[in-house]
């Protein structure tokens, strides 16, 4: 730390400077002050404000710009330092200083009406009582500079209506009609980042859920603007790309930070939406933002407007006119969600004419046409179903097959992602072809660069997902494994190049189940390896031989979990030979929340197969399962929560009784999960519910007792859940506790029958004995008319769903 001499020193040294001649000086001088200022605050610089207002109030232009310069700074770095109460000031500094902004809005310097407004804007989130009270003042201002000849200037105006509308779109509701209009203009401005910075205008207009009767006249002006603006610009840097051919190896910094995402069990996975953020954002891919947008708010209102403009735009023929035909083959992509019951009827003529797009000899006509055929790969594999649906089910699956070995690593790119949707859509669907996309997927993965090789992994792996236990033949084992196998030989364990390659043999190995089997020791083994290691480097990363990163951990308990589910039993013999009951416990309690995410899944699928294993340490994998609900910031970590909560559920049928001591911990976890269950994730409310069952099941003895604090949640829980085995493990615990305090749920008989009714039908003949038993025992214990009321607060289907039940 600085002596507080030398920082007095430095202050005075530092105002005089604020108006010097030479403008970097200024600069430097302004960052200088705004880190002083979010080191010690204003009150530990008293003179600056002064120094401040004399520098703007000068008229010399050296001086207000410094002083301005080094403002923006602070309005940029620590907005909320301007807008507090100073000790000794009669108010605060930010009613000091808005009207002098507001003043420079008009200044004929540009740079000051840049410094101005850009420090203005900064506010906007804040929203101080100072510039709320001079809203008008400050429309006005940008309205003043809606047409400044400096397009920095028409930025900011532009991002000031964006920001405005996301945080404050009352304010700008009066005045709305022409803040469209001139964001109409501004979005065909000459300066192309004013006109991005407008066209984001439209997106956040819908997303702020304001009237759309009133943007909705806009649209026939407002349409064919976003489809100019959605042609590649001559200097895009795809079109430089777009010329590289396969052969040119990937540099490291062509290949995008990639992101595993743990493994999740229960309902709802963990949205996955392509990561665009490496991409650079432009004003083409803002305008098929918005056209996406609108079409999802406008549906098929927009057609009649754009339709024509996307045949002409079709149909305009030559080399110099294949951006206008991309980017219509873009837009068609664009609005294929949102407008596609207008599409509908011509779904099977859009799709003719992209086919032959695949081929078309402009590389980046072949790519987009990629996408815009998979935005309507659901339709595509729907209408399989006859004849002349199939025909061109085939000629999409085979279009996009010969896209994945063009020459181009662009469009690769986009045939192997665009295949991979039409994969999910089309799942059993593609067993009848298995073998020719195997060819295919593998020729690519022979001569694909490292960056595209990434999406033929995931291409290979969505396949297995797909079509399951049908790739379990000799035929395409002998076509997809020995190149994967050849691969996994070549990649050291310490190449993120495995990431990929972890997941893909995730995937494989859950779908061959058994078929599995003959690949699975080195697989298991290099697993534990790669997982020991990592623990290692974590302490000691040079006698480890590699820096750590616990990724590796994570894709390697993943695939065992994949080994686990694939192989059931059979991984037994893997199990027993290795350490990983250890190496499972350590990682159970890694500091990292993915980490203990994936270990808990591993954790629930080992106790499913082989719990014997799990046995010598089973009490401490317990104990750290039980923590992971048991902490103030469950909503951080959800996921494993989730996974733990499910995991401790698998182990409690597997060792029975021996669960008993952690029982009373994890109920008191779980009963405010269920009471609380507004604000949670939904997998993680059915997981505490069926793991509550489960826990009763084991131990009705020591669960019944309690089990009118609980009742009423949990039942409205149970009442939610898809029919399953789980389920009825949940509805074991029940009965068991029903048989041992069948007061315990008097004051929840509704819920409880709600909960019975919500099985569509039980599939245990056991367990529906068991249900009989017990609305029988309720009906005889309630007479004098108790049961009947009880039925009188049912609806009809609830009541007729207990018919089966014989009550």
């Amino acid at each position: 730390m600085m002596s507080p001499a030398h920082q007095q020193y430095i202050k005075s040294e530092l105002l005089p400077c604020l108006g010097a001649a030479d403008k970097h000086i200024r600069s430097t001088v302004g960052t200088i002050i705004s880190v002083v200022v979010q080191q010690g605050g204003i009150l530990g610089w008293p003179e600056l404000l002064q120094a401040f207002i004399n520098c703007l109030d000068s008229n010399d232009l050296n001086h207000m710009e410094g002083a301005m310069d080094a403002l923006s700074k602070i309005c940029e770095d620590i907005p909320q330092v301007l807008d507090s109460d100073v000790p000794g000031l009669a108010e605060r500094p930010i009613n000091i200083f808005l009207p002098r902004l507001f003043q420079f809005f008009q200044s004929p310097h540009a740079s000051l009406r840049k410094l101005s407004l850009g420090s203005v804007n900064q506010y906007i989130m804040l929203m101080p009582s100072a510039l709320y009270a001079s809203v008008d003042k400050y429309l006005h201002g940008l309205f003043g500079l809606a047409n400044d000849p400096a397009a920095e200037v028409r930025k900011l105006v532009c991002a000031a209506f964006v920001q405005l509308i996301e945080v404050r779109p009352s304010v700008l509701e009066p005045h709305m009609k022409n803040v469209i209009e001139y964001m109409l203009q501004v979005n065909k401005d000459t300066d192309d980042e004013v006109a991005l910075e407008a066209c984001e205008f439209w997106s956040a207009y819908c997303d702020a859920q304001l009237p759309p009767e009133i943007l909705r006249e806009y649209l026939p002006r407002l349409i064919p603007i976003l489809l100019s603006n959605m042609a590649y610009a001559d200097d895009d840097e795809s079109l430089a790309e777009a010329e590289e051919d396969e052969s040119l190896p990937d540099r490291d910094q062509d290949l995008k930070p990639r992101f595993h995402t743990s493994r999740f069990h229960g309902s709802e996975d963990a949205e996955d939406d392509d990561d665009d953020s490496f991409n650079v954002w432009n004003l083409r891919k803002c305008s098929a933002a918005a056209l996406d947008v609108l079409s999802n708010v406008f549906g098929d209102e927009i057609l009649p407007t754009l339709m024509p403009i996307i045949q002409a735009k079709l149909a305009a023929t030559g080399d110099e006119a294949w951006k206008d035909r991309e980017a219509a083959v873009l837009a068609l992509g664009a609005v294929g969600e949102g407008c596609i019951n207008g599409l509908y009827p011509h779904l099977s003529e859009i799709v003719a004419f992209l086919i032959p797009l695949l081929d078309d000899k402009f590389p980046l006509i072949r790519s987009i046409s990629c996408w815009t055929l998979s935005r309507f790969s659901k339709y595509i594999v729907q209408d399989s179903g006859h004849q002349k649906g199939y025909e061109q089910f085939d000629a999409a699956l085979m279009g996009l097959l010969r896209r994945i070995l063009d020459t181009n690593k662009r469009v690769q790119e986009a045939a192997c992602s665009a295949f991979a949707t039409l994969e999910e859509e089309a799942a059993e669907e593609l067993a009848p072809r298995l073998e020719v996309i195997l060819q295919h997927l593998m020729c690519a993965f022979g001569k694909y660069q490292r960056r595209n090789l990434r999406i033929v992994y995931d291409a290979i792996g969505t396949l297995a997902d797909a079509v399951g236990g049908e790739l379990n033949q000799p035929v395409y084992l002998e076509i997809l494994m020995p190149p994967l196998i050849a691969k996994w030989h070549q990649v050291p364990n310490s190449d993120k190049d495995l990431f990929p390659l972890l997941e893909c043999f995730t995937s494989i190995a859950q779908a061959l189940g058994t078929g599995f089997t003959q690949f699975a020791q080195p697989v298991f083994q290099r697993c534990i390896n790669i997982i020991q290691t990592q623990q290692l480097a974590k302490v000691d990363p040079v006698s480890a031989g590699v820096q750590y990163d616990k990724e590796f951990i994570v894709c390697s308990l993943d695939l065992l979990s994949g080994l686990t589910e694939g192989l059931g039993s059979g991984i037994e013999s893997l199990v027993s030979q290795s350490n990983l009951r250890d190496l499972l416990l350590q990682c159970c309690m890694d500091d990292a929340s993915d980490v203990r995410q994936s270990a808990f899944a591993l954790l629930g699928d080992l106790a499913r197969v082989c719990p014997v294993h799990l046995h010598p340490r089973l009490s401490e994998f317990l104990d750290i399962a039980a923590k992971q609900l048991n902490t103030p910031k469950l909503k951080e970590t959800i996921s494993v929560a989730n996974n733990a909560c499910w995991a401790i559920g698998e182990l409690a049928i597997k060792v029975r009784k021996e669960i008993s001591p952690i029982v009373m911990t994890v109920i008191s976890c779980l009963v405010p999960i269920l009471q609380h269950a507004e604000g949670l994730n939904k997998s993680l409310v059915e997981n505490s519910a069926i793991t509550l069952g489960r826990l009763a099941w084991v131990c009705p003895d020591l669960v019944s007792p309690h089990m009118e604090h609980f009742m009423q949640s949990w039942c409205i829980a149970l009442s939610m859940i898809r029919d399953d085995i789980e389920k009825e493990d949940a509805f074991r615990g029940l009965c068991a506790m029903v048989r041992a305090n069948p007061s315990g749920a008097l004051s929840s008989l509704v819920f409880m029958c709600k909960a019975i009714a919500s099985w569509h039908e039980i599939r245990s003949e056991e367990l529906h004995n068991e249900v009989c038993q017990v609305l029988h025992g309720y009906k005889q214990m309630l007479r004098n008319g108790a049961w009947d009321q009880c039925m009188s607060a049912l609806e009809p289907p609830v009541k007729d769903k207990l018919s089966k039940y014989q009550v």
